[in-house]
């Protein structure tokens, strides 16, 4: 039996609610159809976004949303994407299925989506083919309150009001798509770009995202740092507030990736275990931040993360549609808990991406929209968000899985919000076996308030427009009092959560 002890005297830090962030790129049928049907469709929408997915993010008190891309940030020019949608410029989508843009979804759409979901925004600007003007410019048209060229174009364009950019990512993947930098180039555009991202409102301040690495390229981290660190102020910490990090899962590799529905064991503890490298990329990036930013001023943003498979049979390769299995809500609960549990330096990420592409929180098809595991899972770990990340650990955790592909059989991680209540989420990651874990505190005296639990006995489950509700999230009856907290119970492939409060 594993053993989670749980100190609730030590309080370890606040997990940032931007950890659970989702990203929206203009990438096969996420803006539309997905998010955006326009305000002349026949699909219930208010000012164009669908009411269904809107009302399902709302659910998941989604904190913060990134946009436009991923790699077509580099290649948008905003001003192509405001006035009448008549007049809007298009363009060929070069990243992603070589499809027509019509650019109806711009800045003023997706402030309206934002305002709609009552999340935060974070936008990400082109300094791949853009120019320091253009990305001057857009922040103007966004934030400035007063009389200036940018905001009277926003004036006229139907917005007479300021919006609030939160983030802004200066530039996307500089080291592939967004131009295939160098490591010292990028530092110095990035220095560049980033002292004309204007906070016109003192009071509402622009966190500045820089471009961090791929996976585990230490020497981009390094390169960067150095370069932005270089002949500056050490109060400024090197120009920015977050430092990004991209990582995706591809079981058989990037370019054959698997199957999302078709897969065996061996395939199961493949995935969960490269899902689980995640932890070892943040402590490598994060020890290299710790050099130039002991002090931790500067965030570390994981805004691209998810499952990446072969595309759907049938589907256009371009458009990165695929389906989400029990398998994946495996995956979304370890990424979280390890974020959690290293909440000190990761204080933002996203999820890739939102609707209808990669690991999707939503699927949709016509008038139609079903949530996928992954869904619930973020739905159950909401409660995580703003909490405060307690001291716990895991002992007589039994390793399972092929020797290449080994995994702890159990995960976890546990925080206390301001009324009390703890929060406690673990993952089963077997294939075959129950778990039972005990769970011991510091105090005790606990009683559970609530417990759920998303699972399936069969590791390709997964939900379809068919049958929407094949993995859900359930009432969880497998705990039981113990003399000193808690035995839980925890079938295979599972995602539980726990709240307990005295």
């Amino acid at each position: 039996m594993a053993k989670l002890i749980i100190n609730e005297e030590n309080k370890l830090g606040t997990i940032a609610p931007e950890i659970y962030g989702h990203f929206s790129e203009h990438l096969g049928r996420c803006i539309y159809e997905g998010i955006y049907v326009g305000e002349h469709s026949d699909i219930p929408n208010v000012n164009g976004m669908r009411v269904d997915v809107v009302e399902a993010l709302k659910e998941l008190k989604v904190p913060v949303l990134r946009w436009p891309g991923g790699c077509f940030a580099d290649e948008y020019h905003w001003k192509d994407g405001i006035g009448s949608k008549e007049s809007r410029k298009k363009m060929i989508n070069t990243h992603w299925g070589g499809v027509v843009e019509d650019n109806s979804f711009g800045t003023h759409e997706f402030m309206e989506l934002c305002r709609q979901i009552g999340c935060k925004t974070y936008i990400n600007g082109n300094l791949g083919s853009g120019t320091v003007q253009e990305m001057s410019e857009w922040v103007e048209y966004m934030t400035f309150n007063g009389v200036s060229p940018m905001a009277d174009l926003r004036a006229a364009n139907g917005s007479k009001e300021p919006w609030t950019v939160d983030f802004f990512g200066v530039g996307n993947e500089n080291w592939g798509c967004g131009g295939n930098m160098t490591p010292e180039y990028y530092g110095n555009e990035y220095r560049r770009y980033q002292t004309y991202v204007r906070n016109y409102d003192q009071n509402k301040p622009i966190a500045k995202v820089c471009c961090g690495a791929n996976v585990d390229d230490y020497h981009w981290t390094e390169g960067v740092l150095k370069t932005c660190y270089d002949h500056t102020p050490r109060e400024c910490h090197g120009f920015m507030d977050y430092l990004s990090l991209h990582y995706y899962v591809h079981p058989e590799g990037w370019q054959i990736k698997g199957s999302s529905t078709d897969f065996n064991e061996e395939g199961w503890y493949k995935t969960l275990n490269k899902a689980l490298y995640m932890e070892t990329l943040i402590k490598g990036h994060a020890a290299i931040m710790d050099q130039y930013d002991p002090e931790k001023k500067i965030g570390m943003s994981v805004d691209e993360w998810g499952t990446w498979y072969t595309c759907e049979p049938g589907t256009n390769p371009g458009f990165l549609y695929q389906q989400n299995t029990v398998r994946d809500a495996l995956v979304a609960g370890i990424t979280l808990n390890i974020f959690n549990k290293h909440c000190d330096r990761v204080r933002m990420a996203a999820l890739a991406q939102m609707v209808n592409v990669l690991q999707s929180v939503l699927l949709t098809e016509g008038n139609q929209m079903v949530k996928t595991p992954t869904y619930h899972v973020m739905h159950m770990y909401r409660h995580h968000q703003g909490a405060t990340l307690l001291d716990s650990s895991l002992t007589n955790v039994e390793p399972i899985g092929p020797d290449e592909w080994v995994v702890p059989k159990v995960t976890e991680s546990v925080s206390e919000n301001e009324q009390g209540i703890i929060t406690i989420t673990l993952n089963n990651l077997s294939v075959e076996s129950v778990e039972k874990v005990d769970i011991q505190f510091a105090r005790g005296g606990y009683q559970v308030v609530e417990a759920h639990i998303v699972s399936d006995a069969d590791m390709h489950a997964h939900n379809t427009f068919e049958t929407p509700e094949i993995v859900t999230e359930k009432d969880f009856a497998g705990c039981e009092a113990a003399p000193h907290g808690l035995t839980v119970t925890l079938p295979c492939n599972s995602v539980v959560e726990i709240r307990v409060a005295r």
